[in-house]
């Protein structure tokens, strides 16, 4: 697996944000053509690579779109102290490094079958609508991100969004003045697997700021993704006095040189929402010692008749996970939002059987103290368990750090290690 650095550079330098499949496509069709690998594209632009008349077993699994916290960002990676990083933006080791193992394990000649999937940051969108059919028994996703843990099991997942109408004009009668606010540097982080670190979300600190200064919202935009926890607000906010007790740390707060006779406001019912929305971990599994539920509010948007909402439920329990949607959609109706939900994922059980227990054994050669684990993040072997029930399915992956925020960062030596790992699992099967 000598290649994959290689390899993870060479992908990095293409365009692979969520919605952006052209670069990588043609990139697969040179490199399956020039090692022989049948490449098969679907209609959501999931690519299949295989051996003509393959009798395949395995299949190795990632999805190949990336965070981008700024559109059509092509990150450059640095080097520094045994990690790759990125200048100031989001690497893509989740999940460039895990097509690297599969484009190293192709350039082999491996006969297994390799499923790169689209616009897993958006919604798990490609795996949803898979249209090619596997056949292997077992597979290997490596889109986990800490060494030494075996996934088989994952929290399912639901988006929650909503839309709110009420805005009015107003007069200006108690000399409120406009602020511009602007919150940013906090450390963002994956809705799922850094949520019970009680990391700062900047809607929240925006919703406490605003309910706390008696202020009035004329526009907003706050959060990057829907899967992410929120780092930026840009807001207009009118307020009868210089606001206090805030973090001046993240929270920016400029005066504007105008001054309106009439204020264009959205309905306090909003930041009523934000303030009160118990965001975070709900409830804990001691048992799996894991997140057992939680919801991020992670944006919040204004269009032209509109304040938009986004939100992400996770739980390990599928019945769980529609008390959270219910109770949030009631919640929001009750501040007068209309809801609708979408891009829903089931909870993976976790399942241990041969395939997991051999890649236990193959792993506690390299890691004596390696195990099975399930993990409050949504991974699409959730989906390729339900679509195919026959399928023993593990993840592994590499130390990486702060997915989808500006700190990304991969463990060069744990790239190395899990490499090893990867080609006598292919070995093996």
């Amino acid at each position: 697996m000598q290649n994959v650095i290689e390899i993870f550079k060479e992908i990095t330098a293409l365009n692979r944000c969520s919605g952006n499949y052209e670069d990588f496509i043609s990139y697969i069709k040179g490199f399956s053509s020039k090692y022989e690998y049948e490449c098969l594209i679907d209609n959501y632009n999931n690519i299949l690579c295989k051996k003509r008349d393959s009798k395949a077993t395995l299949c190795f699994q990632n999805h190949y779109d990336i965070v981008c916290l700024i559109d059509n960002n092509i990150p450059k990676i640095v080097e520094e102290n045994g990690f790759f990083k990125a200048e100031n933006s989001t690497l893509g080791a989740d999940n460039g490094i895990g097509c690297s193992y599969m484009l190293s394990l192709m350039s082999q000649g491996y006969d297994c079958e390799f499923l790169f999937t689209s616009d897993e940051e958006i919604g798990l969108i490609g795996a949803n609508n898979l249209e090619h059919n596997l056949n292997a028994k077992y597979m290997l996703n490596i889109d986990s991100e800490e060494e030494g843990e075996i996934c088989i099991g994952c929290a399912g997942g639901v988006d929650i969004f909503g839309k709110h109408y009420g805005k009015e004009i107003i007069k200006n009668s108690d000399n409120y003045e406009l602020y511009e606010v602007e919150i940013s540097k906090l450390p963002g982080g994956h809705s799922g697997v850094n949520i019970h670190e009680n990391r700062p979300n900047a809607i929240k600190l925006f919703g406490k700021l605003v309910k706390e200064n008696g202020g009035l919202l004329l526009d907003i935009n706050a959060g990057e993704r829907i899967n992410s926890i929120p780092v930026n607000v840009k807001a207009i906010v009118a307020f009868k006095n210089y606001p206090t007790n805030f973090d001046e740390e993240f929270i920016c707060i400029n005066k504007c040189d105008t001054k309106s006779e009439h204020l264009n406001i959205w309905s306090s019912d909003i930041t009523n929402f934000i303030y009160t929305f118990a965001n975070g971990v709900r409830a804990y599994d001691n048992n799996l010692n894991v997140v057992l539920d939680s919801i991020n509010l992670a944006k919040i948007k204004t269009n032209i008749d509109s304040i938009d909402i986004e939100l992400s439920a996770r739980s390990m329990d599928n019945k769980n996970l529609e008390i959270i949607k219910k109770e949030t959609a009631s919640l929001l109706e009750y501040f007068g939002f209309e809801v609708k939900t979408a891009g829903k994922y089931p909870a993976w059980k976790p399942d241990v059987n041969e395939f997991t227990n051999e890649v236990l054994n193959i792993y506690k050669t390299y890691d004596s103290n390696a195990s099975l684990e399930a993990i409050h993040a949504g991974l699409e072997c959730a989906i390729f368990k339900d679509k195919f029930p026959h399928m023993k399915i593990a993840s592994i992956g590499p130390n990486i750090f702060n997915p989808h925020s500006n700190k990304e960062s991969v463990e060069i030596n744990s790239i190395e290690k899990i490499g090893k790992i990867v080609k006598e699992i292919a070995d093996k099967f």
